[in-house]
Parts: structure tokens; sequence; C-alpha cells
């Protein structure tokens, strides 16, 4: 089945109007219909995209955020914290001698 991005973009055009409605007529932090209008605009988008990228080989400059970048933040933090240590652990295991000074090949 081909994709119709016109289609797939006036899908895309009507989720932001109802995202803009349900944000600027919330009942409160925790309204349902903000969520319930996030999703579906996700949702819209990916559909977009994928049909921009089935028939024009075209992509969108955005990228949806998938809720998993803490999770990875705190591995790569984790990740330079170890790679630090390691550096640190290999110049302790040099001379004296050998640290800053040029090598002689």
């Amino acid at each position: 089945m081909t994709a119709d991005p016109r289609a797939a973009l006036d899908r895309f055009v009507a989720a932001l109007e109802a995202h803009f409605h349900a944000v600027s007529t919330r009942r409160g932090d925790d309204d349902p219909a903000v969520d319930d209008a996030y999703e579906v605009l996700a949702d819209a988008f990916e559909v977009y995209e994928d049909a921009l990228a089935q028939v024009y080989s075209e992509v969108t400059p955005f990228l949806l955020d998938d809720g998993d970048d803490d999770e990875d933040e705190d591995e790569d933090e984790d990740d330079d914290e170890d790679d630090l240590d390691d550096l640190d652990t290999g110049l302790d295991d040099l001379d004296d001698d050998e640290v800053g000074q040029p090598s002689r090949t």
C-alpha cells in the first residue's frame, strides 16, 4: 500500500490543532485530554514522516522524544566517568620517567 503524504499532512495539521486546543483549554496539570492529544499528535507525525520517506525519500528536521533520554544520559555520564577512571589508572601505571617524555623510535 502506498502512503499518501498529502492525507498524512492533513491529519498531522489537524492533530496540531487538536493539541493546541487541548493545551489552551487545559483543566489542570494532569488533564488527560492533553495527554491524549499529545499521543495523537505523535502518531500523526510518525505517519507523515513515514509517508514522506516512502513517496519522496525525504524526512522532516524533527525528532520525537521517546522518553528514554534520561536513562541514556545517565548511562552516557557513567560511561564518561568510567573512561576517565580508566585514563587515570593508565597514567598511574606509567613510570614517572615515561610521563611527558617524547618517544624515541
